[in-house]
C-alpha cells in the first residue's frame, strides 16, 4: 500500500516537473524567429536563456536565505512558483515586442523556476528510501529534460508563431501548478532535523575532500550541459547550410533533449545505485566528452547518423546530473544538506551563463563546426574528479540499503540528509 502510494506520488511529482519546466527553454526554442522579427544578433539573443539562469540562481539563494521551504508547505510553494513562471511566460507572449523587457521577464521566470526544480527534488526525496534515491533522482532529472524539451516539440508541430509556442508552454506550466497544489503531498522521509541553518557551510564543505570532488564533477557537467542545449539549434542550422528548417530542428532538439535525456537520466540513476556514484558519473562524462570531440566530424553527417549521434550525446550529457546531487547529499554534514545543494546548484548555474556566452563568440572565430570543442574541458575535469573520488573512502553511514526496510523514519531522524531543515 505504502509502496504504491510512493510510486504514485513520485509519478505526479515528475509530471509536475515536466509541465512546470516547459517554460525554461520556451524563448530559446524561438530565438531564430525573434532574431528576424526583433533584428537582434545571436549574441544578444543568448540573454533570453542566460537571464533565466541568473534568475534561477537568485531565486535559489533567496529561497535558502529566507528558508521558504520551511515556512511553506512544499507542494504549495511548488505550485505557486510554477504559476508565477506560467504568468511571466504568458506576459512575454502577450505583450513584449523587444529584447530588454523580454530579458527582464525571463529573469523573473528563472526566479520562479528556482521554486519548481529544487522543491520538486525535495518532494521526490521525501518519497524515496535512501537505497533508491539514485533512481528517484534519475526520474526527476528525466522529467527536467523532457519538460525543457517540450517547447521544441511544440515548435516542430507546425509553422506556429513564436507567441503561440510560448503561450502553449505557459499553459502547461499553469496545469503543473494546479496539479502540485491539488494532488501532491510530502512523503514519510520529509521529517526534518532540529539543526539550525549554517550558511558558512557553503564554504566549509569545500574543505572536505569528497564534497569538494562531487562539486568539481558537477561544475564540469554544467560547463557542458546548458551551452549544448542552448546552441545545438544553431549548430544544426549551420550544418544544414544555413537553411532554416524549423520543423526538423525542433523535432531533432526534442528527441535529443527529451527522449535521449530521459533515457540517460534513468540509466544514470540506475547505474549510480548499481555501480556507485563516481563510476556512473565518470562513464557519462567520458561519453559526453567524446561527443564534444566528435562534433566537428559529425557536422556534415546525414540526418540519421546525426540523429543517432545526438541521441547518444543527449543521453550522456544529462545522465550524471542526478548522480552529483545524490553523491553530495551522501557526503556532506547531514544537518546542512540544503545549504550544500543550493550552493552546488547556484555555482553550477552561474557557470552556465559563462559557457552560454562563450560558445557563440568561439563559433564566430572558428565556425559552428568546431564550436562545441570549447565544452570539452568540463567533462575532462569531471572525469578526473570522479576517478579521484572513487579512490577515497566514503564516510560511515547509518543508512539501511534494504529498500523495503524502515519505510517511515522516526521523528527527528537525520540519516536521510537530503531533507534536512535548512533546505
Amino acid at each position: 500500500m505504502h509502496f504504491e502510494r510512493a510510486n504514485r506520488q513520485q509519478t505526479l511529482i515528475a509530471l509536475v516537473q515536466i509541465l512546470g519546466l516547459a517554460v525554461w527553454f520556451s524563448a530559446s526554442a524561438v530565438v531564430p524567429t525573434l532574431q528576424r522579427e526583433w533584428g537582434i544578433s545571436a549574441a544578444a539573443g543568448v540573454w533570453l536563456t542566460a537571464s533565466v539562469q541568473i534568475g534561477f540562481v537568485a531565486g535559489a539563494v533567496t529561497s535558502t536565505v529566507l528558508s521558504l521551504a520551511d515556512r511553506f508547505r512544499p507542494q504549495v510553494l511548488l505550485g505557486t512558483c510554477a504559476a508565477g513562471a506560467a504568468l511571466t511566460t504568458a506576459a512575454l507572449a502577450a505583450f513584449v515586442d523587444s529584447l530588454l523587457p523580454a530579458i527582464a521577464i525571463r529573469f523573473l521566470t528563472g526566479l520562479f523556476l528556482a521554486g519548481v526544480y529544487p522543491v520538486g527534488m525535495k518532494l521526490m526525496a521525501s518519497w524515496s528510501a535512501p537505497a533508491l534515491r539514485g533512481k528517484a533522482f534519475g526520474v526527476l532529472i528525466g522529467a527536467l529534460t523532457l519538460g525543457s524539451a517540450v517547447p521544441h516539440l511544440i515548435s516542430s508541430m507546425g509553422d506556429l508563431p513564436w507567441r503561440n509556442v510560448m503561450a502553449s508552454a505557459a499553459a502547461l506550466a499553469a496545469t503543473g501548478a494546479l496539479t502540485a497544489v491539488v494532488v501532491i503531498r510530502p512523503g514519510p522521509y520529509a521529517e526534518t532535523s532540529s539543526a539550525k541553518p549554517n550558511r558558512r557551510y557553503a564554504l566549509a564543505m569545500f574543505k572536505e575532500q569528497r564534497p569538494k570532488l562531487a562539486n568539481i564533477g558537477y561544475f564540469g557537467h554544467m560547463w557542458e550541459l546548458y551551452a549544448l542545449w542552448t546552441w545545438l539549434p544553431m549548430y544544426l542550422l549551420a550544418s544544414q547550410g544555413g537553411k532554416d528548417n524549423t520543423l526538423q530542428t525542433g523535432l531533432t532538439m526534442f528527441l535529443t533533449m527529451g527522449v535521449g535525456g530521459v533515457a540517460g537520466a534513468l540509466f544514470g540513476g540506475w547505474a549510480a545505485d548499481r555501480w556507485g556514484r563516481p563510476k556512473a558519473a565518470a562513464m557519462a562524462l567520458a561519453v559526453s566528452g567524446s561527443c564534444c570531440l566528435l562534433s566537428p566530424l559529425m557536422f556534415w553527417a546525414e540526418v540519421i547518423p546525426m540523429l543517432i549521434f545526438l541521441l547518444v550525446w543527449g543521453a550522456a550529457v544529462i545522465a550524471d546530473s542526478g548522480v552529483f546531487s545524490t553523491s553530495l547529499s551522501e557526503n556532506v554534514d547531514p544537518r546542512y544538506i540544503g545549504t550544500a545543494l543550493t550552493t552546488q546548484t547556484a555555482i553550477g548555474f552561474l557557470l552556465t551563463v559563462v559557457t552560454i556566452q562563450l560558445v557563440p563568440l568561439f563559433a564566430a572565430i572558428v565556425g559552428w563546426q568546431y564550436a562545441f570543442v570549447l565544452l570539452l574541458p568540463g567533462p575532462v575535469i569531471g572525469v578526473l574528479a570522479m576517478r579521484r573520488m572513487a579512490r577515497t573512502e566514503p564516510p560511515t553511514r547509518k543508512v539501511s540499503h534494504d529498500p523495503h526496510s524502515d519505510p517511515f523514519p522516526a521523528q527527528g531522524r537525520t540519516d536521510c540528509p537530503i531533507v534536512a531543515n535548512d533546505y
